[in-house]
């Protein structure tokens, strides 16, 4: 079902050339004890300079859900619930080539990552980096080399926010994610 809604987009982006995209800065409080890495923004994202733009990714209705806060429409009080929780955003990657909003539409040889360890390292105090889907856990793998200070914290794939992942209501979701959550005492 999800590969079917995707479609017009796939199709719309089979003939379209990448175009150089840079992602966000870090949202970072004082204090990090979970870092949440997605793969890159999308293109709402980008347009707006800020984090899961998209009306249809789940990203905000589940934070705001697990954190147990109210659904806030504003983004600086987004940010503020996640920074008061000792929660860090970022991306994988910082620059690359890319055809429409899809992962699967980056050209991999383009890709140039985040310096996560910079977080890693001014952050002792960070216990657990969750992936916001496959595509971020797998381009860290991939991009980012071990150092003693990324590799004592625990990683975890949550299932994707994104409205291309229709697989898993939000319900599921929502259990996976709170699990993850409570385990480390973030909530």
């Amino acid at each position: 079902m999800s590969q079917r809604k995707n479609q017009p987009e796939r199709l719309a982006n089979a003939g379209a050339s990448a175009r150089h995209i840079t992602g966000l800065a870090p949202v970072l409080g004082t204090r990090v004890r979970a870092l949440l890495l997605g793969s890159m923004p999308g293109d709402d994202s980008i347009r707006h300079h800020q984090y899961y733009a998209h009306p249809r990714n789940a990203f905000w209705p589940l934070i705001h859900a697990v954190l147990d806060a109210p659904m806030s429409q504003h983004y600086p009080e987004r940010l503020a619930l996640l920074t008061r929780h000792a929660i860090a955003l970022w991306d994988v990657v910082h620059q690359c080539e890319r055809r429409g909003s899809l992962d699967s539409a980056i050209v991999k040889h383009s890709v140039v990552p985040n310096d996560l360890a910079q977080i890693f390292n001014a952050h002792p105090e960070l216990e657990v980096v969750f992936f916001n889907g496959q595509a971020s856990a797998q381009l860290f793998k991939k991009l980012i080399a071990p150092t003693e200070s990324i590799t004592r914290v625990e990683k975890m794939v949550l299932p994707s926010t994104s409205p291309a992942f229709a697989a898993m209501p939000f319900a599921q979701k929502l259990l996976t994610w709170k699990a993850a959550f409570q385990r480390f005492l973030i909530v």
